[in-house]
């Protein structure tokens, strides 16, 4: 006799004993998540992951070995004309997939050649450039400049401030989880001092009415949002640069704010460039590498600037060093200006 049509679809809808084993991709976000890798860094990979699949026919990455990564290598060099570092950012991927994705343990991997990255000297611009680029930047784009010439700052890591990372007694900002994860202090400028505090006034009357509206959340940093549930409310965990439009978390439904976008800010530095005629490469990062310069021209030592700009080893400073061969040439007189 069947059985009733309420009891077969009962059935149909009981969850199986069988687990569904989790997809690739999904296993590799998981095992980068569990090592704290940052999210771009965790996009990076997944994207590459990806292609090196695709370009193998969808082979399950267990299947192939030396011989795929090293054919996809060297078609994203010679094929995708990418740089060496993209090459090794790729393999990188790569690498992570096979050792702690799928933890596989084989001697190929210790045989793969990473690509040679040239040495390349920053961009960096005069105080007179400086001042004509950042003449040209207007609004918040330009506190923000201001803000990474005068301290150093990588783009991301000004417009990922918070209210507290701000010691206005001590003129000193805290920079958290920089690149590698680490956390630094470095400068307060004097003379940003006073606009910072007048940009932070109409931050928080936004605030305030983002809160009457229901909204004024932002988000914390790992698991704090579990351990304080209001804090993302709070004025001191608010962002020193909010964006301009509020998003609704699909997870909580919770009304909340984003920091800035970076593009805002260097859609305003390539209009400024051109506005003020200049003819090097100029993006944000132009003014780190120019606030490094200047300091080594003003002659503070080069440990002090290792620290204010985060950097693990000293020599990746030292390239830095170039500007104090005095306009070129290590400080040598040409002999044609003795003609």
């Amino acid at each position: 006799m069947d059985r009733p049509i309420s009891v077969r679809i009962a059935r149909m809808f009981q969850p199986t004993t069988e687990a569904r084993p989790p997809r690739l991709l999904d296993g590799v976000r998981a095992a980068l998540r569990a090592r704290h890798y940052s999210p771009r860094t965790e996009d990076a990979y997944i994207g590459w992951i990806r292609r090196f699949i695709l370009f193998n026919g969808k082979r399950h990455p267990k299947e192939m070995g030396d011989v795929e990564i090293n054919a996809f290598l060297s078609h994203l060099a010679v094929e995708g004309h990418v740089a060496a570092s993209t090459q090794n950012q790729a393999l990188s991927a790569l690498l992570f997939l096979y050792r702690e994705a799928l933890s596989l343990e084989v001697p190929w991997l210790e045989c793969l050649v990473r690509a040679r990255k040239p040495v390349r000297l920053p961009v960096v611009l005069s105080r007179d450039e400086v001042r004509r680029l950042l003449g040209g930047v207007r609004g918040t784009p330009n506190l923000v400049c201001r803000l990474l010439y005068g301290t150093g700052m990588r783009l991301l890591e000004g417009l990922q401030l918070r209210v507290k990372d701000l010691d206005f007694e001590r003129n000193e900002i805290i920079v958290r989880e920089g690149k590698g994860g680490k956390d630094r202090h470095t400068m307060l400028p004097t003379s940003l001092r006073v606009p910072i505090e007048e940009h932070l006034a109409k931050v928080q009357v936004l605030h305030v009415a983002d809160v009457a509206a229901g909204a004024g959340t932002v988000r914390l940093p790992g698991a704090l949002a579990v351990k304080y549930p209001n804090a993302g409310r709070e004025w001191p965990w608010q962002w020193v640069f909010p964006a301009t439009t509020v998003w609704r978390d699909e997870a909580t439904g919770a009304l909340m704010r984003h920091h800035l976008h970076e593009s805002t800010v260097q859609k305003a530095v390539r209009a400024a460039a051109l506005q003020a005629g200049l003819t090097k490469p100029v993006g944000c990062h132009t003014l780190r590498h120019s606030f490094a310069t200047h300091l080594l021209e003003d002659g503070y030592d080069i440990r002090t600037s290792q620290e204010l700009l985060g950097h693990k080893d000293v020599s990746t400073t030292m390239i830095y060093t170039h500007v104090l061969n005095k306009a070129g040439g290590r400080g040598v007189r040409s002999p044609v200006d003795g003609l």
